[in-house]
């Protein structure tokens, strides 16, 4: 009876893991549409670069103090859009800078290949082995807290070569992200799959926005 009550619960346990991880790649794709469509209304309605950052302390503020409260009812749904689209729309001018350089369509288009291979490739590689990959939290929290001290001082140093070693390494450690994030949908960690959506989002957006830097600086270069 004991054995039959242990198999029974763990499978319910791998279903509902299964249901988390189909609803945030589907949650995740339809944000990702959304984030893009307004990004592309942005370039056309030419945000002021002002806009664009009030746009983006506005998704923070969502991310940071709204959404936590609203996970776990439909709402967040809503709180996850409503923050995705306002960082698609913060995106539209530097995508309209990019467009405007020579080659500038082709390093936006090589960030966007470059970012959804580093995805799939890391999400594949946490879901087919299920490693548990939580031991790289701390070290993540740390590098976080390095690339935004390297980034305050960067304000006033005004570097390019440490501008390019900051999006490197925003690179590693967002890709380190997603592993934790998978691992953690896969091995029941994580359970919400809002909270898990909001997680995959940020961490594709920052590879995007980092890739963009490198490759626009190289292209300049050339």
């Amino acid at each position: 009876m004991n054995t039959q009550s242990i198999f029974n619960n763990t499978a319910v346990s791998s279903a509902t893991r299964n249901k988390v991880l189909r609803d945030t790649y589907k949650l995740l794709s339809m944000t990702l549409l959304f984030s893009a469509l307004m990004a592309g209304v942005s370039m056309a309605i030419a945000l002021p670069p002002m806009m664009s950052m009030i746009a983006s302390f506005g998704a923070i503020a969502l991310v940071w103090f709204v959404l936590p409260r609203t996970a776990n009812s439909s709402a967040g749904i809503f709180v996850v859009f409503g923050f995705t689209g306002l960082l698609g729309l913060g995106l539209g001018p530097m995508l309209h800078m990019y467009l405007s350089m020579p080659g500038g369509s082709q390093v936006i288009m090589t960030a966007m290949g470059g970012t959804g291979v580093i995805f799939l490739g890391l999400s594949a590689y946490a879901l087919t082995t299920k490693k548990d990959f939580s031991f790289l939290g701390g070290m993540l929290f740390a590098g976080i807290i390095v690339v935004l001290i390297a980034a305050l001082a960067n304000i006033f140093l005004a570097m390019p070569g440490l501008q390019l070693a900051i999006s490197g390494a925003v690179i590693l450690i967002m890709s380190g992200f997603i592993l934790f994030d998978t691992s953690r949908i896969v091995n029941g960690g994580e359970t919400n799959y809002i909270m898990a959506t909001a997680s995959l989002y940020l961490n594709i957006y920052n590879i995007f926005v980092s890739l963009l830097q490198i490759l626009g600086v190289f292209s300049n270069d050339d």
